[in-house]
């Protein structure tokens, strides 16, 4: 359930504003049984995955070789954490 949590307040993150705090409240009430040390950097990767695809989709920005390729190490290094986390 709260790995749930935990990507629901990594989605917040990609809405700030109003959204920030319910995302920083779910991160905390996630962070009560998985490590801050697995559980951050899948909140943040959230968040910068979901930025980077607004910015392709909403806001047409180039969806370059480059850019997918970190974006899908980035994901699989999230992946990776939960699967060893």
């Amino acid at each position: 359930m709260n790995w749930i949590i935990l990507i629901i307040a990594g989605l917040c993150e990609t809405g700030f504003g109003l959204l920030y705090v319910l995302s920083a409240v779910l991160l905390a009430k996630a962070t009560q049984t998985i490590p801050i040390g697995v559980a951050y950097p899948v909140w943040t990767g959230i968040g910068a995955v979901g930025a980077v695809l607004l910015g392709i989709f909403v806001f047409h920005e180039p969806a370059t070789f480059w850019r997918v390729f970190f974006l899908s190490t980035l994901i699989l290094s999230i992946v990776g954490l939960k699967i060893v986390g």
